[in-house]
């Protein structure tokens, strides 16, 4: 069940009293989903090369509904090819409305999404996975892992957890071009986005605080049934 934030202080509310994000979509309600911007998602592919055209336009699209929503105002969209070997750069950072890329870069998926690729994801506690899906990013803070960042997954049954998982970004030592060459993959995280402690700063500081991130995989259950990417009107 989701509850759309329609105002300044309710948003401020709903962060502050729950931890896990919860969206009410009705598609009554909701504005006809905007087309996919092609010409945007080519370019962020000529520059990401690595990353399918496929779960480019699934994140443009996600990004267009969940702007609908009024959930995010900043023009900035994190994709994760979760189809792609660990060993390679599969997850880009992109300003929407230039098709810019701002960060190309390695990240690991969790020891229980599989080895060198991620073929299993879960959104239960305990089994140390991915979780495919669209999320928005939450606020910094400074844990085991030093400067991470907290995530709120809004796609039921499949990242709506990931609060309550302390699913996260943030930096690690097994993140690396050279871990990859010596490993043929990168090590493995208990579920968390983990990034290379070169990056990984400049990254949380770019996407912090109400941007979209997508977790992308072809899945035809989370394709066909996440709310953020039905065409809704």
């Amino acid at each position: 069940m989701i509850a759309i934030w329609r105002t300044g202080a309710r948003r401020a509310a709903l962060w502050a009293a729950a931890p896990l994000l919860c969206v009410a979509l009705t598609a009554h309600a909701a504005a006809p989903a905007a087309q996919r911007p092609s010409g945007i998602a080519q370019s962020i592919h000529a520059q990401a090369p690595n990353i399918s055209v496929r779960a480019i336009s699934t994140a443009l699209e996600a990004y267009s509904n969940v702007r609908q929503e009024h959930l995010t105002d900043k023009p900035l969209v994190t994709i994760i090819d979760y189809s792609v070997s660990s060993a390679k750069r599969r997850m880009a950072v992109a300003d929407v409305q230039t098709g810019k890329v701002l960060f190309y870069t390695y990240v690991a998926h969790g020891k229980g999404s599989g080895s060198t690729y991620a073929t299993h994801f879960s959104n239960k506690p305990g089994t140390d996975a991915s979780s495919l899906g669209v999320y928005l990013t939450g606020h910094t803070y400074n844990g085991e892992h030093g400067y991470s960042l907290r995530l709120h997954g809004l796609d039921p049954h499949f990242n709506s957890a990931a609060y309550r998982r302390d699913i996260v970004v943030h930096s690690a030592w097994y993140v690396s071009k050279t871990f990859a060459q010596d490993h043929g993959r990168m090590g493995l995280s208990w579920g968390c986005f983990a990034l290379s402690r070169r990056v990984e700063s400049a990254v949380v500081q770019l996407i912090q605080d109400h941007t979209v991130l997508v977790g992308y995989y072809p899945d035809p259950k989370w394709l066909d049934s996440s709310p953020f990417l039905k065409a809704r009107g």
